[in-house]
């Protein structure tokens, strides 16, 4: 607190950050701001030895700009993505990083291709910096007031309507503080451009500047309902799937399950049929008996117990890829994520490790 005249003078985060990143000492400005030339000339009860401590730490950080580059190539993994995210050129961000590298003594970074990876020296400063920007978001997320009571969830309509929409009231129940908003899409979402706070994403984990953590393999293998199979006897000889109508034969897992299976196959494996543009909707076709479509039996357990549908081969496939949970590196600290993060994890390992229902014996 800055005493001039009758009147305190509060820095604010925002004041401090504007400041130290112009170089200016802002008991100087927000004094002549607040009281006037005069009055902050005049002034002689000014907190010296407070003054002197935050001059102080102002003269050894670094220039905020550099820093910012740095954690965004840090975090981003090259400086193309980092510039992109900064509105900077490449120029201007590896000028940044050259000023913070000359300061510190060393090199931050070492090219290996396209990519930027971070010396000893420099992820240790990276580690430091992510807690620090976690700080910052979130002291003025809360003047938004619903840094903590948001959660924005992206996923795929595979996922959000086969698992998440059947347990997230769960989650709700023990958390009735956080709000959910759940996006679906079947494009990757940018989270580091987004205000999308997490993902649930297929692929094999390797997102630059992402924390990504394994949830269960994508396993998939022909499904359908049980009267397009009445009166055969299971399980089904493979080759069978070729005789039968396939939902979305175009789909890319089809050469991968008749591989897999021992099934030779033919170029016109994905011509015809009825296309579909996700396991949700091939599911609820595969139900009202219109053909067999691949899917993963952990995403349709309730129907599989049932018996409303059935995994009448004994292949099961996969192609390497997972489920992941994944959200921004610099966002781990964030309360609401962690707690999603705590219950997701557990819950949905805990049900993918479960033995299949429905399935083939010995699939």
């Amino acid at each position: 607190m800055y005493i001039l005249a009758e009147a305190p003078v509060m820095l604010t985060p925002g004041a401090i950050i504007h400041l130290i990143d112009h170089g200016c000492p802002p008991d100087q400005k927000l004094a002549r701001k607040r009281c006037g030339s005069s009055a902050y000339a005049s002034n002689k009860r000014i907190d010296t030895s407070y003054q002197e401590a935050l001059s102080s730490a102002m003269r050894r950080l670094p220039p905020l700009p550099a820093v910012r580059a740095f954690e965004a190539i840090a975090r981003r993994g090259t400086f193309t993505a980092a510039a992109a995210e900064l509105g900077m050129t490449q120029a201007a961000i590896s000028y940044q990083i050259k000023i913070l590298e000359e300061r510190v003594g060393e090199p931050l970074f070492v090219r290996r291709g396209r990519r930027a990876e971070l010396t000893a020296g420099g992820a240790r400063v990276a580690s430091r910096l992510a807690i620090a920007f976690d700080e910052i978001e979130m002291a003025f997320d809360e003047l938004t007031g619903e840094s903590e009571t948001v959660l924005r969830i992206a996923t795929t309509a595979s996922f959000a309507n086969n698992w998440l929409a059947r347990n997230i009231g769960t989650f709700q129940a023990e958390h009735p503080d956080i709000e959910i908003e759940l996006e679906v899409s079947g494009t990757v979402i940018d989270l580091a451009e987004s205000r999308i706070d997490v993902a649930i994403r297929s692929g094999r984990g390797d997102w630059p500047g992402l924390k990504s953590e394994h949830l269960a393999t994508v396993d998939f293998t022909p499904m359908c309902s049980p009267a397009l199979i009445e009166g055969h006897q299971l399980p089904l000889d493979a080759g069978k799937a070729l005789e039968m109508q396939r939902i979305s034969p175009q789909d890319r897992w089809w050469p991968i399950w008749f591989r897999s299976a021992g099934v030779e196959i033919g170029d016109d494996l994905g011509r015809g049929g009825i296309r579909m543009d996700s396991q949700a909707t091939e599911g609820q076709a595969a139900l009202a008996g219109h053909g067999i479509a691949l899917m993963t039996p952990m995403l349709w357990r309730p129907e599989l117990a049932s018996g409303r549908l059935i995994c009448p081969f004994a292949t099961i496939a996969d192609e390497g890829t997972a489920y992941w949970f994944v959200h921004a590196e610099n966002r781990r600290h964030t309360r609401k994520i962690a707690r999603f993060r705590d219950w997701l994890v557990p819950a949905f390992r805990a049900m993918a490790a479960a033995p299949e229902m429905g399935a083939i014996e010995g699939a």
